[in-house]
């Protein structure tokens, strides 16, 4: 019998063991905001490692793109030593199965190891984990973080979230819950704070970013990479400036339902994506942004329910181009007829403009209307989120931005709101409900 002892062959850094050493301690949530090559996964692979043998259970590593997964965990090789870090972790010896379909290892004691991606982490439903590790959070999807919780807090399980920063987003919010909260763990971690790097090396760095970049977003792009700072904006990130703007002006903030105003709807519509709603009250020369709703798997039944239970006073409902087309049930109604049956309406379709620049102008028109909205902080977070992530494709070959939006978790409640801002109408002869119909006449029964 051969003795392995984990971690396997590793030692950890000064910098790294207070996190370390309150997950051995039995630790069930942790935060750590790190510079980049800090060594955030190999932290979390070699904790994984000992937790599997420890607790039989199911373990995950969550990225934010199933497809990412192979590259950058389960085929990665650590230039150091020449080995897989899959291989370094889990060593041949712990384990009784690897599954290289599935990015899974079955270990000697019953324990499992997956890679999974937030776009995609409603596939494993049943698998119950019990230790959780989201790599790169503050670029996933937070959604996925609202059906894992519960699970753990029934099976008593862990969670991880590392990352390097990335705005004023949800990253910036998971991290000052951590700091905030003392039964949990909460660290970040600058280049300073580590031997990573030193100075010349981060001299040289900073010079190539701007050299890239420009002064100005280079200086803001090596700040968030090496000094973990949240206030640098997102490389290609539509709305940033808006929506900072917006927080100074204090426009995000508590924003309630009045009921004497009506509420107006805008979709975007997703089979095997999430679906999004943003719930609008244009009130004067300004819109109140009073709610978002986002959920995936569901069909139109549960977006009439979720409607009906927060019991608003409707005016129109805005669906986008694919809203009269597209078939999304076995009777081959759209989704308009569909909603319309279920006793949704009006329902309104936003038509697309046949050129390839309707979605740059629907992202302009976008940014123009943010000056003029008012969000609830609260009821619209994912829906802030998705649009403080919002962004153009990076093209790594050419070095530039592209000219059309990365299409990832944020697009779905970004397309809602640009549902908003190039179709909503408002009513010119009045927006007050008393003074259009009774009290009760726009509710849905």
């Amino acid at each position: 019998m051969i003795d392995i002892q984990l971690p396997n062959n590793w030692t950890p850094r000064p910098d790294q063991k207070p996190f370390l050493k309150y997950m051995w301690s039995g630790g069930k949530r942790a935060v750590v905001v790190a510079h980049r090559r800090w060594g955030k996964d190999d932290c979390a692979l070699h904790f994984t490692a000992t937790a599997a043998m420890e607790r039989v259970g199911n373990y995950w590593h969550m990225l934010p793109k199933y497809e990412q997964a192979r590259k950058a965990i389960w085929t990665a090789v650590n230039a150091r030593t020449g080995k897989k870090r899959i291989d370094e972790a889990f060593p041949p010896e712990i384990r009784k199965k690897t599954l290289d379909h599935e990015m899974k290892i079955e270990f000697i004691n019953g324990s499992t190891w997956q890679l999974v991606g937030s776009d995609n982490y409603d596939q494993y439903v049943g698998s119950n984990p019990i230790g959780i590790t989201c790599s790169e959070y503050s670029i996933g999807n937070p959604m996925a973080i609202g059906f894992i919780l519960p699970i753990l807090e029934e099976n008593n399980g862990w969670i991880i979230f590392i990352y390097t920063s990335r705005g004023n987003n949800h990253g910036k919010t998971m991290y000052l819950k951590a700091k905030n909260d003392p039964s949990w763990f909460s660290s970040l971690i600058t280049a300073d704070d580590s031997n990573v790097f030193n100075p010349e090396q981060l001299e040289r760095v900073k010079t190539d970013y701007i050299q890239l970049y420009g002064p100005e977003l280079g200086e803001a792009l090596f700040l968030q990479e090496y000094y973990c700072s949240f206030e640098g904006a997102q490389l290609g990130a539509y709305f940033s400036k808006q929506l900072a703007r917006a927080r100074d002006a204090g426009r995000i903030t508590r924003v309630p339902y009045d009921d004497k105003f009506e509420v107006y709807t805008f979709w975007d519509l997703g089979i095997d994506d999430s679906m999004s709603i943003w719930f609008i009250q244009a009130i004067g020369a300004a819109f109140h942004v009073i709610d978002y709703y986002e959920a995936s798997g569901e069909g139109l039944n549960h977006y009439v329910d979720v409607l009906k239970k927060k019991n608003y006073i409707y005016g129109d409902h805005y669906l986008p181009h694919d809203g009269d087309a597209r078939k999304l049930s076995e009777t081959a109604e759209t989704p308009k007829q569909i909603l319309e049956r279920l006793g949704i309406k009006p329902v309104k379709i936003v038509q697309r403009p046949r050129d390839t620049m309707a979605v740059l102008r629907g992202i302009e028109a976008c940014r123009s209307i943010i000056g003029k909205c008012w969000f609830d902080e609260n009821a619209c977070q994912q829906g802030l989120f998705a649009l403080e992530s919002y962004q153009a494709e990076y093209d790594e070959t050419k070095k530039k931005l592209a000219d059309h939006p990365k299409h990832d978790w944020s697009s779905h409640g970004s397309d809602a709101f640009r549902t908003f801002a190039v179709g909503f109408r408002p009513k010119i002869e009045s927006k007050s409900v008393a003074s259009v119909h009774h009290k009760n006449a726009g509710r849905i029964l």
